[in-house]
């Protein structure tokens, strides 16, 4: 199909991408499940190793089926291209690689996922790479932690675990006054919530493993490219700007313009790294994207619900969930989430640490897992688990202090949801 204005959201969830198969005529994307492809003749090999025509050289780097996904998480964001790989981690080093060198530093959020936290904070120093955490309510602070080595700023959209919604039109403009791109990962939001590209992001991650994919099954992560940040502007991207031995001195900018960036990524990011999505993956993922739209819709629904009835429990002492009245971010979700405020939020029990952990083993129709966005109802205690590696000033800032949390609504009866956290929270208080 010819992607375009004309054609809404759920429309595009569905058809964007994909076309049917040309030689068997299939209608659902099919897995190519290959390693290699045959090349028309020598010439062709040549100008496809050479950049010089769009196709198929080894699946490290491109697979039909994982283009169609690409093609499609990219239309949904607003993006010019996007590039996926095998998680959402991998889409964050995936996301820094072309704007990061030795000695160079990224200003991040203090509300992240407990394992982007490490990651920025330990993992990268390895490459080299620095980390300045900020608090993103302080728009001075994150202008004071900017300097002549900052390569980029990243934060979330809709915070992991707190639901915290981030002000992404004031850090763009802080980015843009900078000349640094603006990297948010839309994880919990899903481009049916949010699309920060319209907030002046330059690049938006996700780990796809999430509301995307919606059941469970597979890790992906995906960088989406909006294709409007000026790489030649400054010296300060040389891996996009400036030229490329390994490409005979091409210049990455200057041929591909605005799909610079998205080149890069396949082009040296998968080559070099090798973080390969694989074909059945991206397969699941595109049907689990067909839904999006619906299962957003009852994930939002549900969470208002559920989270409004938490907020009079006795044994709650406070719920994040930026939907309701009481919540500070609430008068952002008009501007940065119109559609709702996700599925995601945290609560803290007054009974403290002891509590939570009796909490989390009392529900029954809620898995204890860690993971995010799946159809089913999810729990977990953050600060013994998924920000058990932080300190507690860390899981405090991050929205993960030891009395809180983390709460995953799915799709379920909203009335058996509510049941089985009165339930549970009776006996952690008991």
């Amino acid at each position: 199909m010819t992607d375009g204005p004309s054609y809404g959201f759920d429309t595009l969830q569905i058809h964007a991408g994909a076309r049917p198969d040309p030689a068997t005529g299939a209608r659902q994307t099919p897995i190519y499940q290959t390693t290699a492809y045959v090349f028309r003749d020598a010439e062709h090999a040549a100008a496809l190793f050479n950049l010089q025509e769009v196709g198929f050289i080894y699946s490290r780097l491109t697979n039909p089926t994982v283009s169609v996904l690409q093609e499609r998480v990219a239309t949904l964001e607003g993006g010019v291209g996007a590039v996926c790989c095998s998680s959402g981690h991998a889409a964050q080093i995936m996301a820094l690689f072309p704007l990061m060198a030795p000695g160079r530093n990224v200003v991040v959020s203090t509300r992240l996922y407990g394992g982007s936290i490490t990651q920025f904070s330990q993992t990268i120093k390895r490459f080299g790479w620095s980390a300045t955490f900020v608090d993103f309510d302080d728009t001075d602070a994150i202008k004071a932690a900017i300097n002549d080595d900052t390569r980029a700023i990243f934060c979330e959209s809709i915070a992991n675990p707190g639901g915290y919604i981030t002000d992404l039109d004031a850090i763009s403009a802080i980015a843009d006054a900078a000349g640094i791109p603006l990297i948010v990962d839309n994880t919990s939001a899903t481009p049916y919530l949010c699309r920060p590209i319209e907030h002046g992001a330059t690049l938006v991650v996700h780990s796809m493993t999430k509301y995307l994919t919606g059941n469970g099954t597979v890790t992906g992560g995906v960088v989406v490219d909006s294709g409007k940040f000026d790489w030649s502007a400054s010296d300060k991207f040389p891996s996009l700007s400036a030229a490329e031995p390994a490409y005979h001195g091409l210049k990455f900018h200057e041929t591909f313009g605005p799909l610079a960036f998205t080149f890069h990524g396949i082009a040296i990011g998968l080559r070099d790294l090798g973080m390969t999505l694989n074909p059945q993956a991206a397969h699941y993922t595109l049907m689990g994207i067909e839904t999006l739209s619906l299962r957003m819709e009852r994930h939002v629904r549900n969470a208002t619900e559920i989270a409004g009835w938490l907020e009079t429990h006795p044994a709650v002492e406070a719920v994040t969930y930026a939907g309701l009245d009481s919540s500070p971010y609430k008068d952002r979700l008009a501007r940065i989430c119109p559609k709702g405020a996700g599925g995601l939020f945290t609560i803290a029990l007054k009974g403290g640490y002891e509590s939570c952990l009796k909490f989390v083993d009392a529900l029954e129709i809620f898995s204890h897992v860690a993971n995010l966005g799946d159809t089913r109802s999810l729990v977990i205690h953050s600060a013994s688990t998924t920000h058990r590696q932080l300190t507690e000033a860390q899981q405090v800032a991050a929205g993960a202090a030891p009395n809180v949390v983390r709460i995953s609504i799915g799709i379920e009866d909203a009335a058996d949801l509510i049941a089985d956290l009165d339930q549970a929270l009776k006996k952690a208080s008991a």
